[in-house]
């Protein structure tokens, strides 16, 4: 129902980024999202928490990540918000940096804003009007093109090939 929102805090611990991926795409699938959307949902929710868990706290002791979802007519809200060291490039990272590049491929908008009270607040807006009605969830493509996936006309290099079936 429109105007209902989900809020919860987990530890910025690694344990901790699959349920906080479960709990935002069971808000996602309550709002009515399909399949195809709750999986970009599923992938740049965790995406945006596994940031938080491995670079926000990264010179002191692990902290919270909060994250919110909210359901507003035809859009579904994700907040991932940290009260870290804030974003800033780190060279001894073992991670390959796509994960931002990812999410922004997946939501329908999404911003990066600094916390004045320190850390850093991901939000990612995803449309559910594009979801198809309940009954026919398939694209019937017009005669002489190709099906496309939800958003396959802003995939690029390695974020098309991530997303891509093997």
């Amino acid at each position: 129902m429109p105007g209902e929102t989900f809020t919860e805090s987990f530890p910025a611990v690694p344990e901790a980024v699959a349920d906080a991926r479960n709990a935002l795409t069971g808000f996602a699938r309550d709002a009515g999202a399909d399949p195809e959307l709750l999986e970009a949902v599923r992938l740049a929710a965790s995406e945006a928490v596994t940031n938080a868990v491995m670079h926000a706290y990264r010179d002191r002791e692990a902290g919270t990540v909060h994250v919110s979802a909210s359901y507003v007519e035809n859009e579904l809200w994700l907040l991932v918000a940290d009260a870290g060291d804030g974003l800033r490039p780190h060279a001894g990272s073992t991670g390959l940096g796509l994960g931002l590049a990812l999410i922004a491929q997946l939501a329908d908008d999404f911003q990066i804003l600094s916390r004045g009270s320190g850390g850093t607040e991901l939000r990612l807006r995803f449309n559910l009007a594009r979801s198809k009605p309940r009954g026919d969830r398939r694209t019937q493509p017009q005669a002489g093109s190709r099906p496309q996936s939800r958003g396959s006309a802003r995939e690029r290099g390695s974020v098309s090939s991530a997303l891509s079936p093997a």
